[in-house]
């Protein structure tokens, strides 16, 4: 489910199966020689979502991505967001980042998972479908895991 009125309407009354929420996190580079890699990161990154999002849309709800630069304290947004969800209906709250700045980040409610970036803008489609299918593959462990406890 992806935060939008009507999925969250459906959210609100179903929101004992909805237990999951994930957050994308996307750096966006300030400087010119790293905004072409930052900007194929947050392709990967939200082509991904959205392939979460199909593949859990019973159990997940997927926040617009936030966006954050170097200068700003990506860790204290990270707690500060999984604070401010912490006493939600959501039992479970994992933030995606390809940043691996994050990758080691330790929260109280929440968990941060990191993934390398992949250049996918240029793929054939097949190929990018296996791409998201092996990726489903890394994270489905993460997921059940916490699911699970």
């Amino acid at each position: 489910m992806n935060w939008n009125a009507q999925e969250v309407d459906v959210y609100i009354q179903q929101k004992e199966y909805i237990d999951t929420l994930v957050i994308p996190l996307v750096k966006i580079e300030t400087e010119a020689e790293k905004m072409k890699a930052s900007a194929s990161s947050s392709d990967f990154l939200m082509y991904l979502a959205k392939f979460l999002e199909a593949q859990f849309k019973g159990r997940m709800m997927f926040t617009p991505p936030v966006a954050y630069t170097p200068s700003f304290d990506a860790a204290q947004i990270v707690e500060t967001i999984a604070s401010d969800f912490e006493s939600s209906s959501f039992k479970h709250t994992f933030f995606m980042t390809t940043d691996p700045s994050l990758a080691t980040l330790q929260l109280g409610a929440g968990q941060v998972i990191w993934l390398p970036s992949i250049p996918i803008e240029s793929m054939d489609p097949n190929l990018k479908q296996k791409i998201m299918e092996d990726q489903l593959q890394q994270v489905l462990p993460i997921f059940t895991e916490k699911w699970t406890k």
